[in-house]
């Protein structure tokens, strides 16, 4: 009875080690060519950095138009790609582009100069449609609403964010009703790699 209980046991402890060692192939984020087609070709940047101005911004005057732009396409995989958005000397901002299995995701990596977070953070969006391979759209998620709540910035509820992806241009645009602010970044030549964004290591 004992012999029989012991191959019983051994048997389950082998299949759990089998379970346990990663045997199982992983789920495949999948997604659409538009968007994979446009995440390539930001992904295709990986390494470089471009300069930008700022085209439309129906908010009063700020440091987006005093201070010198820079995007860096700084570090890629094939599921996420991080791009540092650097205001002048102001490296708090790094936008996270995300295969999610259902399209992509976009958020907002806002950092104090110390590396913590700031209050306002990983706000941002989730596609809900096919887009396009030059252009892909994120509305507010859920998360990024109740952030916005808790701000006391309901207006922001309402944001939208796209980005486009041409062979000499690429832009960031934020927009609600009442709001537009656009970037536009000069993909024709490259500028010198800013500092590594708050928070982040090289």
């Amino acid at each position: 009875m004992n012999g029989k209980l012991n191959k019983t046991l051994r048997l389950i402890i082998g299949g759990l080690t089998i379970i346990s060692s990663g045997t199982f192939a992983q789920a495949p984020l999948v997604s659409i060519p538009s968007q994979d087609t446009f995440f390539d070709q930001l992904k295709s940047l990986c390494g470089k950095s471009f300069e930008g101005k700022v085209i439309v911004d129906n908010a009063p005057p700020s440091s987006f138009h005093t201070s010198k732009l820079v995007m860096h396409v700084r570090k890629c995989t094939d599921s996420e790609l991080q791009i540092p958005f650097h205001v002048g000397d102001d490296a708090s901002r790094t936008w996270i582009i995300t295969k999610t299995g259902s399209g992509l995701s976009l958020k907002h990596d806002h950092r104090h100069k110390d590396g913590t977070s700031d209050e306002s953070t990983m706000y941002g969006g989730h596609t809900v449609d096919a887009g396009w391979a030059q252009a892909q759209n994120f509305p507010a998620d859920q998360y990024s609403k109740e952030l916005f709540v808790n701000l006391a910035i309901p207006q922001s509820t309402n944001n939208s964010w796209q980005m486009y992806i041409y062979p000499e241009t690429f832009t960031y645009r934020l927009t609600r009703p009442g709001r537009e602010f656009r970037v536009d970044f000069d993909l024709t030549k490259t500028v010198e790699q800013p500092v590594t964004p708050w928070g982040y290591t090289d």
